[in-house]
């Protein structure tokens, strides 16, 4: 796609690389078919390709208005786009580019900025997890759109204490140890139950995804410093890898390299960072052998365990079917939907809290076809995923490793 830039933007970092991906683009329109909104709205304006040119019309000097905003708003950044497109269209890069220069010259009203501001400091805020336990403890009394954002709480079992000479890295992460705690820990005793040690640097926090998104790069990437500073150490003593259980975390982190490459400071570090980054899935090929050594029986074949595989694992990441496949190895009868696996449910990092409507619709769309599995469990592998599926179902929604972790050790 041939594009112009405007004075501003021409010769300027993000004006470079917004051009070398709108190049790639030839407006096929197969993006359109795969998209999660567009589904929805039927509103060219509304999937990646109609985006795109409004992104590009900007880049050659239209002034944006509020509906270019709330357009480029209503994308979910669940790349499914880019799994379609045959071009090799980097959209989800130039979608953050976009949405930048978009807010730089369109003010937002004050409720939603507001909110944004809220969600990026609370979120990544040392302060969220006791807000976490103080909600818990009042969730009956929450309005049930409160409610669904507040999973009730669970005990997060015993932390391994083992030594191994096989060490990995692990990032906490910001909202996963108040809202699932039990993740942390069973993948620390899944990975102890074959050899590895789980070593969690507390400096370490937010990967800054969060800030990133909601348009705050500078903030967001301040946070990645700091992780590759907290990782650091380690990283030169000889970890293997740097784990990831959430996998919205691992794009992101995956990305440093990507994101901090001109940082003359920390370009190096961060892609040696993104180089080592694993997400937990990644480890099963090894994993397995080991743990099924492990297991004091077979898993129970007649008990379904429906698989939601995240955008950001099956996308962003592109890693597809490796979780079903080395569960069922484990002897686990893992099934995905029927239907339209491939799409959102509609969690997206925080646009169930800006898009609450069409997150709901994707959700409940996402459980009907999970549900014709008659799952006895759900399972995926990204915290966001889980609690917002949870609060439309009764089926249990748990992390893959949760159900691993219970066949080795029993409950936790």
């Amino acid at each position: 796609m041939q594009t112009n830039l405007a004075p501003e933007f021409l010769n300027t970092e993000r004006g470079e690389a917004a051009e070398a991906v709108l190049r790639k683009c030839v407006h096929c329109g197969f993006c359109t078919a795969t998209c999660p909104t567009y589904q929805l709205l039927g509103d060219e304006l509304d999937g990646p390709r109609g985006r795109i040119y409004l992104i590009k019309q900007v880049l050659e000097g239209a002034e944006p208005t509020r509906k270019t905003q709330m357009h480029l708003d209503r994308c979910l950044t669940c790349r499914n786009c880019e799994s379609t497109c045959p071009s090799g269209v980097d959209y989800g890069h130039l979608v953050d580019i976009g949405r930048a220069i978009v807010d730089e010259k369109v003010a937002r009203p004050l409720p939603e900025r507001a909110l944004r501001w809220a969600l990026k400091e609370g979120l990544t805020s040392r302060w969220f997890a006791p807000a976490m336990r103080l909600g818990q403890f009042v969730r009956p009394l929450l309005p049930r759109a409160l409610k669904n954002k507040v999973p009730e709480r669970h005990a997060a079992g015993v932390w391994p204490q083992a030594t191994h000479s096989r060490r990995v890295l692990m990032l906490a992460g910001c909202v996963q140890p108040a809202m699932a705690p039990n993740i942390n820990s069973a993948t620390a005793r899944v990975l102890d139950a074959a050899g590895l040690q789980v070593v969690v640097p507390p400096a370490a926090g937010c990967c800054g995804a969060v800030k990133f998104h909601l348009n705050d790069q500078a903030g967001g990437m301040a946070q990645m410093r700091r992780n590759i500073d907290a990782w650091w150490p380690e990283i030169e003593a000889g970890v293997e890898a740097i784990v990831m259980n959430a996998s919205g975390c691992g794009v992101t982190v995956k990305e440093y390299g990507h994101l901090l490459r001109h940082d003359p400071q920390y370009a190096d570090k961060a892609q040696r960072v993104s180089a080592l980054t694993r997400d937990l899935s990644e480890l099963l090929p090894d994993l397995v052998p080991r743990l099924r050594e492990r297991l004091p029986h077979t898993p129970d074949a007649s008990r379904v365990v429906g698989f939601h595989p995240p955008c950001t694992l099956q996308h962003g990441q592109q890693l597809k079917g490796g979780v079903e496949q080395h569960l069922r190895d484990l002897g686990f009868n893992v099934q995905v939907a029927p239907h339209e696996a491939h799409l959102c449910c509609g969690s997206a990092g925080t646009y169930s809290v800006l898009n609450p409507g069409m997150a709901t619709d994707l959700r409940d769309r996402k459980l009907g076809h999970l549900g014709a599995l008659k799952p006895s469990v759900i399972t995926s592998a990204n915290i966001g995923c889980i609690t917002h599926l949870q609060s439309g179902t009764d089926t249990p929604v748990r992390h893959w490793v949760e159900v691993v972790d219970e066949a080795l050790h029993g409950p936790a």
